[in-house]
């Protein structure tokens, strides 16, 4: 069992940064990966961002790159997603995944992750 804990969110207007944590204990071990996904009201689970707790490789959404950036402290345990110029469209609940999986493409699916946490709101006004 892996838990996973989100911290970081809240409101924000368009343009402004926020950064998210992601807490993870428990048989880390049985994972080498972590990814963030959002959901906002009325649509589905969105890819983020995913990296490899060994090598740091890292694979992005279109959507976000350039402006988010997943990074990880694994004497911590943790992984950060740092937002900036964030837009409206940004809003949505965002929730860290675990896995056994590479930062490529494939990693973009949610089926992929084994372990999920609760979720952090980030809401962005205009």
């Amino acid at each position: 069992q892996v838990v996973l804990v989100e911290s970081g969110g809240g409101l924000v207007q368009a343009g402004g940064s926020l950064r998210l944590s992601c807490a993870a204990s428990g048989r880390t071990f049985s994972t080498n990966a972590m990814g963030w996904f959002r959901q906002a009201p009325g649509k589905e689970r969105e890819f983020v961002a995913v990296i490899s707790w060994s090598t740091g490789s890292t694979y992005y959404a279109d959507s976000v790159k350039g402006r988010f950036t997943i990074s990880r402290d694994n004497a911590r345990n943790t992984v950060y997603l740092q937002m900036n110029s964030l837009k409206p469209e940004d809003t949505a609940v965002y929730c860290c995944a675990a896995g056994y999986l590479a930062p490529t493409l494939r990693a973009s699916a949610a089926l992929n992750y084994g372990y999920w946490g609760q979720g952090t709101q980030v809401t962005v006004s205009s």
